[in-house]
């Protein structure tokens, strides 16, 4: 009796998928509306929603619409210009308006650094300019400044990517997280246009599938081979000496160096740790909080029951099965080889490396 081996082929050059829209794309004037990319329809649809209230945009971040903390923040510095168009307060109330609309988008959540970061960038400005306006020019100037860190991110890690690499990533930290060209996937897709060779693991990142929905599908549009992979294989593939080095986003990064990112980042450290595999984060300064000593300190967001115990609609279990959502972990900073930032590539200690940077980007 003969049985059909099992197929041992692990990546591919897919055909191109035609490019997406951006995430995040302020449309028109000062009376224009945002429109976001709806990324919870990926890669099967490709909805845009238009947008022009405060409340939009909050569900559309709480949604995961737009998601990746870079995106997250330029998309709520936009919802802030629209929650106080929408009020038309006079000067004499315009803070308070601001701050007010500021509170709901930073309550949508709580563990992305950036969004916060955005809106405190924002609301300094108006204090300061007293205009409807300014909000406008600075949800731009967010805007901007992100596109450009992604760039000096790409740059100054496309070194690390060498020529017959396998390249291990979590979650998604591409153009889709971001305003430009992304944190983790900037780094390949720079090393990709230098002319280096090698091929990435995109964990599918459950329960809603960001590397296998949304990382693929950037990878395979940029032409670099990809295999999307179980999230439980990364630790037999890392052993086997399958992966050279992993490369993820951030979502915050305590002074010390520990990080939060996508849930099921910790274990991938702890594998690469004990197989001395190199494992780098890639993320712009505004992702860094030197308020907080450690990561013991990050809040950790819990999301809905129903994407872990639900499909596509489709009940996973039985009924009346109860789950837990952690959307985040946090990874002690001792199991990071360096940080690759729009400052250049930080490395241990990371308490001397960090403030010297965040200083030196003021």
């Amino acid at each position: 009796m003969t049985s059909t081996p099992e197929t041992t082929e692990t990546t591919h050059a897919p055909t191109r998928p035609a490019p997406l829209p951006p995430p995040v794309l302020w449309v028109g004037d000062d009376q224009g509306e945002l429109h976001l990319l709806d990324q919870t329809r990926l890669p099967q649809e490709r909805l845009v929603l238009e947008l022009r209230t405060a409340d939009g945009v909050a569900d559309a971040i709480a949604r995961l619409c737009v998601r990746g903390a870079p995106a997250i923040g330029v998309a709520a510095a936009y919802g802030l210009y629209l929650g106080v168009r929408e009020q038309c307060p006079d000067r004499s109330m315009l803070v308070d308006t601001a701050r007010h609309v500021a509170a709901r988008l930073l309550a949508t959540r709580p563990t992305a650094v950036n969004l916060r970061w955005a809106l405190d960038r924002a609301l300094a400005r108006v204090r300061v300019d007293l205009t409807q306006a300014s909000l406008l020019s600075e949800a731009r100037a967010i805007e901007h400044d992100n596109a450009e860190s992604c760039l000096r991110i790409a740059t100054n890690g496309a070194n690390l990517i060498h020529d017959g690499d396998t390249i291990l990533t979590h979650c998604n930290a591409g153009r889709l997280a971001t305003a430009g060209e992304g944190s983790a996937l900037a780094i390949l897709f720079e090393a990709h246009r230098r002319g280096r060779r090698f091929r990435v693991f995109a964990d599918e990142t459950r329960p809603l599938l960001q590397g296998a929905r949304l990382t693929a599908l950037e990878l395979a549009a940029e032409g670099i081979p990809v295999a999307v992979i179980p999230d439980a294989a990364a630790a037999a593939l890392i052993s086997r000496g399958e992966v050279q080095s992993i490369v993820v986003g951030a979502d915050r990064i305590a002074g010390n160096g520990d990080f939060a990112n996508k849930i099921g980042t910790y274990g991938i450290a702890l594998a690469a740790h004990a197989h001395s595999i190199p494992f780098y984060v890639a993320a712009p300064l505004s992702t860094f909080d030197p308020a907080l000593s450690n990561g013991s300190h990050i809040p950790i967001e819990e999301r809905p029951a129903a994407e872990v115990l639900t499909l596509h609609g489709t009940a996973l279990t039985a009924e009346g099965i109860l789950a837990r959502n952690p959307a985040f972990d946090v990874t002690p900073g001792h199991l990071v080889t360096g940080f690759v930032t729009d400052q250049g590539l930080l490395l241990p200690p990371f308490a001397a490396s960090i403030k010297a940077a965040l200083a030196a980007g003021r």
